[in-house]
């Protein structure tokens, strides 16, 4: 049965999209698809533990993006995890979308109910969700142009006919935020003549129109349908952009808003454990404004974080990092962060305005093209096109022109991540230290690609046991999650407070949990020595195993020097 208080809710929030008589028609379908997946009689009514610890850290892969001949990818994914002993330093998995796809690597979804045949079957994310929890993708936004929800509209069949956005493209549509510099609508021919459809990110991404309640039932079934397969947690890819109203800025829509709030009811009725996070790759204000008031995503991505730790490396002042970090509000009781640096995205510039001066932004899309990489535009309400992303390695966009301290610099940008109040999420490439994968972008054409290197088995064992650069990145790692899961220092609710340096190449805070000790993280964004007070006159560096070094009562903090120190007071 329905808890009263969360029906009224439902209700509430249905009446906020299509209006009374709409939702009452809709609550019930909604329900029905509930316990379809869920029964009443096996559904948990509470959480069956902590929603987090310190010991939540997340792995971002693709589900192909270890191979082996004669083995489903996800059964490859699956070993290489366990042979590195990962299980004791990951407890979840994010799958990228690993549905059956036309483009944008899986983010182009042809059915959402299946596994792509070319990556496995359910039965091997199932052997997956074994051994951590597993994060699925919501694509909700936008289908394929080859799927059969699409092929139905252009026929003209019912309910389809109604599930996507017809234009004129003669309507002033210039108020629109646009994340791509691409044509917002594509012309197609259907059976009742040329139709032009709202296609936010590209031509085969077609949007779904959430104005028509039959949409939301079917995301709805195909979200409890993933919490019933065994995710535990939701991504709610390109949430930002859900609800369309010709004249707005067609972005953050209250609706939108509401619609979150609305699939975390139905996941709250269904499965108590489930964790709703949304991707917003928006200025810090937009991206928080999704934790609501602690009613709508449980985890937000800390989207200012991976420019920001660029910047500081690349200038060798972590100014705007500690300016962000100082001002930095605490989310709401019960939600948290999602600390990353990289991802099967570019790393997004939205989030640095405001933060950095345009001329600094400008060095730093300098930097990365020195390095390799290379920077991903949107179109603005005038025509004009502005940087959106930068499309690069991190281990090449941290590398800068000392390759002798490249994999230093890079670790100490990730212990940063690491020890940030919130979870961490480590991209498979950044655990590996992968550099930017230019035959990949050659292939496709496509900026991303850079940092969407797959790998053969073998290949990559070898890779990471040879003594490389690789090597060091990925035992640095390792022994910086190891140090990580066994501190309650690092638990995503442990206070945290920026430590004040006078050495303006340094960022230190401290983390301080309910119990036990207290961990300075500092570090050394510079290619010189530098010197910091420290807040208790002995400690341990939990990332040497060993006392830090000292100088006149001081910490002594070596060229791109990360440390973790656990203070004894």
């Amino acid at each position: 049965m329905t808890d009263p208080a969360r029906g009224e809710r439902l209700r509430s929030y249905l009446n906020e999209l299509y209006g009374e008589p709409r939702a009452a028609e809709v609550l019930p379908r909604l329900l029905d698809k509930v316990e379809h997946h869920f029964p009443a009689t096996e559904r948990k009514n509470e959480r069956s533990g902590e929603a987090y610890s310190q010991s939540t850290v997340m792995l971002i892969t693709y589900g192909d993006q270890v191979r082996q001949q004669g083995e489903a990818p996800l059964e490859t994914l699956r070993h290489f995890l366990l042979e590195n002993n990962l299980e004791d330093q990951l407890s979840a998995v994010h799958i990228l979308p690993f549905y059956p796809y036309s483009s944008d690597d899986g983010f182009s979804v042809i059915n959402y109910r299946t596994v792509d045949r070319n990556l496995g079957k359910w039965p091997d994310v199932e052997a997956l969700a074994e051994h951590f929890d597993l994060m699925f993708d919501l694509v909700l936004n936008h289908i394929s142009s080859r799927s059969a929800w699409f092929l139905n509209y252009l026929d003209g069949d019912p309910p389809w006919h109604k599930f996507f956005i017809e234009v004129d493209p003669k309507t002033d549509l210039s108020a629109v935020v646009r994340p791509r510099s691409l044509p917002l609508l594509t012309p197609f021919e259907t059976s009742r003549g040329r139709r032009h459809v709202w296609t936010t990110f590209s031509d085969d991404q077609i949007d779904l129109n959430f104005a028509e309640p039959d949409v939301l039932v079917e995301m709805a079934d195909v979200m409890l349908e993933y919490l019933a397969r065994g995710a535990r947690i939701l991504r709610l890819d390109a949430i930002a952009y859900l609800w369309k109203e010709i004249g707005t800025s067609c972005i953050n829509d209250k609706r939108t808003h509401t619609v979150v709030k609305l699939l975390r009811a139905l996941c709250e009725e269904a499965a108590q454990d489930t964790l709703i996070l949304t991707e917003t790759n928006l200025p810090h204000d937009q991206n928080v404004s999704y934790f609501g008031d602690g009613d709508e995503a449980h985890v937000v991505y800390q989207f200012s974080l991976p420019p920001l730790l660029l910047d500081a490396m690349t200038t060798g002042d972590a100014g705007p990092l500690v300016r962000w970090l100082t001002d930095l509000e605490p989310p709401p009781p019960g939600t948290t962060f999602l600390n990353f640096t990289a991802s099967h995205d570019g790393i997004g510039v939205r989030p640095l305005e405001g933060l950095v001066p345009p001329e600094r932004l400008g060095e730093l899309q300098q930097e990365v093209l020195d390095n390799g990489g290379r920077v991903s535009t949107r179109r603005l309400a005038d025509g004009s096109d502005s940087p959106y992303e930068l499309n690069i390695s991190y281990f090449n966009a941290v590398g800068g022109n000392d390759p002798e301290f490249q994999v230093r610099r890079f670790l100490a940008t990730q212990a940063v991540m690491l020890a940030l109040k919130g979870i961490p999420a480590v991209y498979f490439h950044s655990l590996v230290g992968t550099p930017n994968d230019l035959e990949g972008l050659a292939k496709t054409g496509r900026a991303r690609s850079i940092n969407r290197r797959r790998y053969e088995m073998g290949e990559l064992r070898n890779l990471i046991q040879d003594g490389g650069p690789q090597t060091e990145v990925f035992d640095g790692y390792q022994k910086m999650l190891t140090a990580r899961v066994g501190q309650p220092a690092f638990h995503p609710d442990a206070d945290q407070q920026v430590w004040p340096v006078d050495a303006a190449a340094v960022a230190a805070f401290l983390r301080t949990p309910e119990n036990g000790a207290r961990v300075l993280v500092a570090v050394n964004f510079s290619s010189e020595e530098r010197l910091i007070e420290m807040p208790a006159p002995s400690a341990q560096d939990l990332l040497t195993d060993a006392p830090p070094k000292t100088r006149d009562g001081r910490l002594v903090l070596t060229p791109y020097q990360a440390a973790w120190l656990t203070l004894d007071d």
